[in-house]
């Protein structure tokens, strides 16, 4: 396991040095052809480097953070697109922030935005009713009563219904304990059982370590982060589901460097051939 943990900081080691060759290289080198000439073998070394690794939470991990999004993100980079080049003054800091991670950015912090990352639109304000008239010897409740002093009390303010963030996740915590404890008795269940606390399993662990990952960038770099995802347990569909609410950024990243050119190049054969 030593062996193990030092090919890891060998590993990442390298892929710093790397990053930071790529941040140089951008300095100097215009984007397009010239910079992939310089770039693109860091590419093909960042599909190589996981193979180092031999326990599939080690190698996973950095092959999911590395091999998949930091290849992608380098690719985008090399032709002036992507999160690593939406800012040409970022610092190096930041540099290997986006590429070794998988956060994003957000161009326009919005006012609403809630502070576990997600979205939520502010009702809008209720209209105003019409005062009420006061008769005499009857109490208004709509208007604050005063005291016996004479000076108006004012009413408690209510509290709001939505629950803390740092609540929210230890609940998720809880919820992870109590699934990692029941499939330790997993000869019990149905296998269908088994499949839906796995995926369960799955899901929550992901929005832990994104989480953890955003929060960490948030208070270390003061940046605002892209969520991750929309609230996957509501999907309508698996369209829904994979396309609009489940891990955001791998979406953002994969859909300029993946889909986009598919779509372009059929779209291209399609019409040479006709």
């Amino acid at each position: 396991m030593e062996g193990e943990f030092n090919n890891f900081m060998m590993v990442w080691f390298s892929v710093l040095v790397s990053l930071s060759y790529c941040y140089g290289v951008a300095k100097l080198v215009p984007v397009g052809i010239p910079r992939l000439f310089f770039i693109f073998p860091i590419v093909i070394l960042f599909f190589l480097l996981p193979l180092k690794l031999s326990t599939i939470h080690l190698g996973g991990g950095t092959a999911f953070f590395i091999t998949w999004l930091g290849s992608f993100k380098l690719l985008l980079f090399i032709f002036g697109k992507g999160p690593l080049a939406l800012d040409p003054s970022m610092s190096l800091g930041k540099f290997l922030a986006i590429a070794c991670l998988p956060i994003e950015i957000r161009q326009n912090p919005s006012p609403n935005l809630h502070p576990n990352g997600e979205n939520r639109e502010i009702p809008p304000p209720k209209p105003l009713k019409r005062p009420e008239k006061i008769q005499l010897g009857i109490k208004n409740p709509s208007l604050p009563n005063p005291n016996q002093n004479g000076k108006i009390k004012e009413n408690p303010p209510q509290k709001s219904g939505s629950k803390s963030p740092l609540l929210v996740y230890a609940m998720k915590g809880l919820l992870l304990a109590v699934l990692v404890h029941a499939l330790g008795y997993k000869e019990h269940f149905h296998q269908k059982a088994i499949l839906a606390l796995n995926c369960l399993l799955i899901y929550i662990l992901l929005e832990i370590l994104l989480s953890t990952v955003a929060f960490t960038v948030r208070a270390l770099l003061g940046l605002e982060i892209e969520p991750h995802f929309n609230d996957p347990l509501l999907s309508t569909s698996l369209q829904d589901f994979w396309g609009s609410r489940w891990n955001l950024v791998v979406s953002r990243v994969l859909r300029p460097t993946v889909y986009e050119p598919i779509i372009s190049f059929s779209e291209f054969f399609l019409v040479v051939n006709v």
